[in-house]
């Protein structure tokens, strides 16, 4: 059951909040046994046989937990936590990785093995990494305890459970652990409006984007090597898809717990604003980057280690975030270019050290960050996006204008502007070798969401006074709406071509669905 599917929006939510708000806060686990049955049957409505797994899961690492605050300071706590974190690694890895490694060994042994079909569970990769974290948490401060309610609740909460944010137990459970479920009417309208956003961002904005960036990689998956300016367009197109898919699954997510009086952390900051790599892995799947940094990067030495070491520690990260992303090569090439832009921009900032020239002070130089960091960042999606190494080859030589600076003829004609561009700069107009691209429309919408990219504020800086996350969020006082009736009728509007769109295309997953 997706987010922005109608019957989440038409059913499930409305009679979840209906329930949850006419059973009595006072009486302990009502509105809590509510909020936890309704996760439940979210979760079981994609696959109720996958029930069993998640249940399993839980009642594991939760008496993993029990056993590691009884035992504190003992020797067999450290063996405990070994097995914990290994048992949740092997179901992830059986159930994720399993085809992916059978294929490593056919590769190099020469043979063919049988392999099960395995359907990957929904959310496993979130629900494990978010109580591999609970667990060592209480390793490293057994004073960790909560009721099993308490703790059930915490992982399964359907706002977060498909794909995060990765929360942490000390930040969501003392929300509502020992208290009564009250929310405000400020927290169901603030709640509301970040899920709108979110839902108008995947709906009316992603799902779009999706239509030309699939028709330009499926073709390079079929043999057609796009133009140099399919190329681009394509990988752009995706881009932009993927930042307000995911944009406006988290904005959903947070909106979702808040009208339910829970504040999530922040977990999507504007990344393409970034100006250094780092910066936009600090912007990014933000809740991600905190676990991988958390519980891989400092315990492998982080930067406390030798220069070399801690080199070799980013590209440890970074290849298992890019592996966590997908179990393919293409993933982990992702993951290891980004590994690379890492080590560069560690080098760099240690020469930047012996630097005292003023360029690097100016806004010339945070000009020339930012647009390095953003290409380094597009390039990059080309693998994360296509369907394998070829695929990502031939999008690759388009790019790089192999073939030429070759443009299809509906973008180089002369009614638009930009074929004049294109004439200027000696690019060639050849035969359109993709169907069902609307140029005109798209680079007009691409300009503007660009424009919004990189310098409006975002979702939560526009709920600033409401204070919408766990992390204080400051905004200038001139990007604070009032959200009145002209805010109301363009909602309202929203909802409409929202609505619209059950009719007109079919349900498209959040990106993050897959991972």
């Amino acid at each position: 059951m997706l987010f922005s599917s109608w019957k989440f929006l038409c059913l499930f939510l409305p009679l979840t909040l209906a329930v949850f708000f006419l059973l009595p806060a006072r009486v302990g686990m009502a509105r809590k046994g509510g909020l936890l049955l309704a996760s439940f049957v979210f979760y079981g409505a994609w696959k109720i046989s996958a029930l069993p797994l998640l249940c399993g899961s839980i009642l594991f690492n939760f008496w993993v937990g029990e056993f590691l605050v009884r035992w504190k300071d003992q020797p067999r706590a450290r063996l405990l936590i070994i097995f914990g974190v290994l048992c949740n690694l092997g179901v992830l890895g059986y159930y994720k990785y399993a085809g992916f490694t059978v294929g490593i060994l056919q590769a190099i042994t020469q043979r063919s093995f049988v392999m099960p079909q395995i359907i990957l569970p929904l959310a496993i990769s979130f629900f494990t990494f978010t109580q591999i974290a609970y667990i060592i948490d209480v390793y490293r401060d057994h004073t960790r305890h909560y009721r099993f309610w308490d703790y059930v609740l915490f992982v399964v909460m359907f706002p977060h459970l498909i794909a995060g944010p990765i929360v942490r137990h000390w930040e969501i459970i003392p929300q509502y652990a020992g208290k009564e479920m009250r929310p405000s009417l400020a927290d169901l309208h603030t709640g509301t409006i970040l899920f709108l956003m979110g839902l108008f961002k995947k709906v009316l904005i992603a799902d779009p984007l999706a239509v030309n960036a699939n028709a330009i990689y499926d073709a390079a998956a079929n043999g057609v090597t796009p133009t140099f300016f399919d190329g681009w367009f394509g990988t752009l197109c995706y881009a932009l898809q993927l930042y307000f898919d995911f944009s406006g699954y988290s904005d959903m997510a947070i909106g979702l717990a808040r009208m339910f009086g829970i504040r999530f952390p922040c977990n999507f900051n504007s990344p393409y604003r970034s100006l250094s790599i780092s910066e936009f892995w600090s912007r990014w799947h933000i809740t991600l980057t905190r676990f991988l940094r958390e519980y891989v990067y400092f315990p492998l030495g982080g930067n406390r280690v030798g220069e070399w070491t801690h080199l070799r520690n980013i590209m440890a990260v970074m290849l298992l975030s890019g592996l966590w992303h997908g179990a393919g090569w293409t993933f982990v090439c992702w993951g290891g270019l980004h590994g690379i832009y890492l080590v560069i921009a560690s080098l760099w900032k240690k020469l930047r050290e012996y630097s005292t020239a003023a360029f690097f002070e100016g806004g010339a130089y945070r000009w020339v960050c930012g647009s390095l960091t953003f290409l380094a960042v597009l390039l990059a999606w080309v693998l994360f996006r296509a369907k394998d190494f070829p695929t990502a080859g031939r999008i690759y030589v388009s790019m790089c204008g192999v073939h030429g600076f070759t443009v299809p003829y509906k973008v180089g004609e002369a009614k638009l502007a930009i074929g004049k561009i294109t004439s200027l700069l000696g690019g060639v107009i050849v035969p359109d070798t993709i169907g069902g691209i609307s140029y005109r429309f798209t680079i007009l919408s691409m300009l503007a969401l660009l424009l919004v990219v990189w310098a409006c504020p975002n979702s939560q800086q526009l709920l600033a006074r409401f204070q919408p996350i766990l992390e204080e969020v400051k905004a200038p006082s001139r990007w604070q709406p009032r959200f009145g009736i002209l805010a109301g009728l363009l909602f309202g509007t929203g909802l409409f071509f929202v609505f619209r769109s059950f009719f007109a295309a079919q349900e498209s997953p959040f990106l993050y669905f897959n991972f």
